[in-house]
């Protein structure tokens, strides 16, 4: 009976590492970042892409060209390289390279899956003239 009067005390839980207070932890179906990104917000490289696909115009040996903003800043890149600026030349070269690297890494065309597409565009042909074999014999006879 004597445990029944008594208040009760809270239970001692382990809070540290991995174990935050309960009144701090995440309510269950409740999401730890109810507003989230805004929709239409951009992430960086979509705006960077955007932006180097803009397009701007330059002058080149007297005469005016459009081109976009990555055209222009490797070209003034290659010149500044070209008039001997070793900075320039470094990054020139490390563009050339990672560029390089990129062109090998591709992985080469898949001929089974070719041949494998072929087979099944070459049945679909043959399917095409026995349904419509008939109607082209029939004009041809026509004409």
């Amino acid at each position: 009976m004597e445990q029944e009067n008594k208040p009760r005390t809270p239970r001692l839980m382990d809070v540290g590492y991995c174990n935050p207070p309960e009144e701090t932890r995440f309510k269950k179906g409740q999401s730890g970042n109810p507003h989230g990104r805004p929709k239409g917000t951009l992430n960086m490289a979509t705006v960077l892409e955007r932006t180097l696909r803009e397009r701007v115009v330059i002058n080149e040996s007297g005469k005016r060209k459009t081109v976009t903003k990555l055209e222009a800043a490797v070209k003034q890149l290659a010149n500044k390289a070209a008039s001997g600026e070793l900075k320039a030349l470094q990054l020139l070269a490390a563009l050339v390279r990672t560029a390089e690297e990129r062109a090998i890494k591709m992985p080469a065309v898949n001929s089974e899956l070719e041949e494998v597409d072929e087979k099944i565009i070459l049945n679909i042909l043959k399917r095409c003239e026995l349904t419509n074999g008939g109607k082209q014999n029939n004009e041809d006879d026509n004409s």
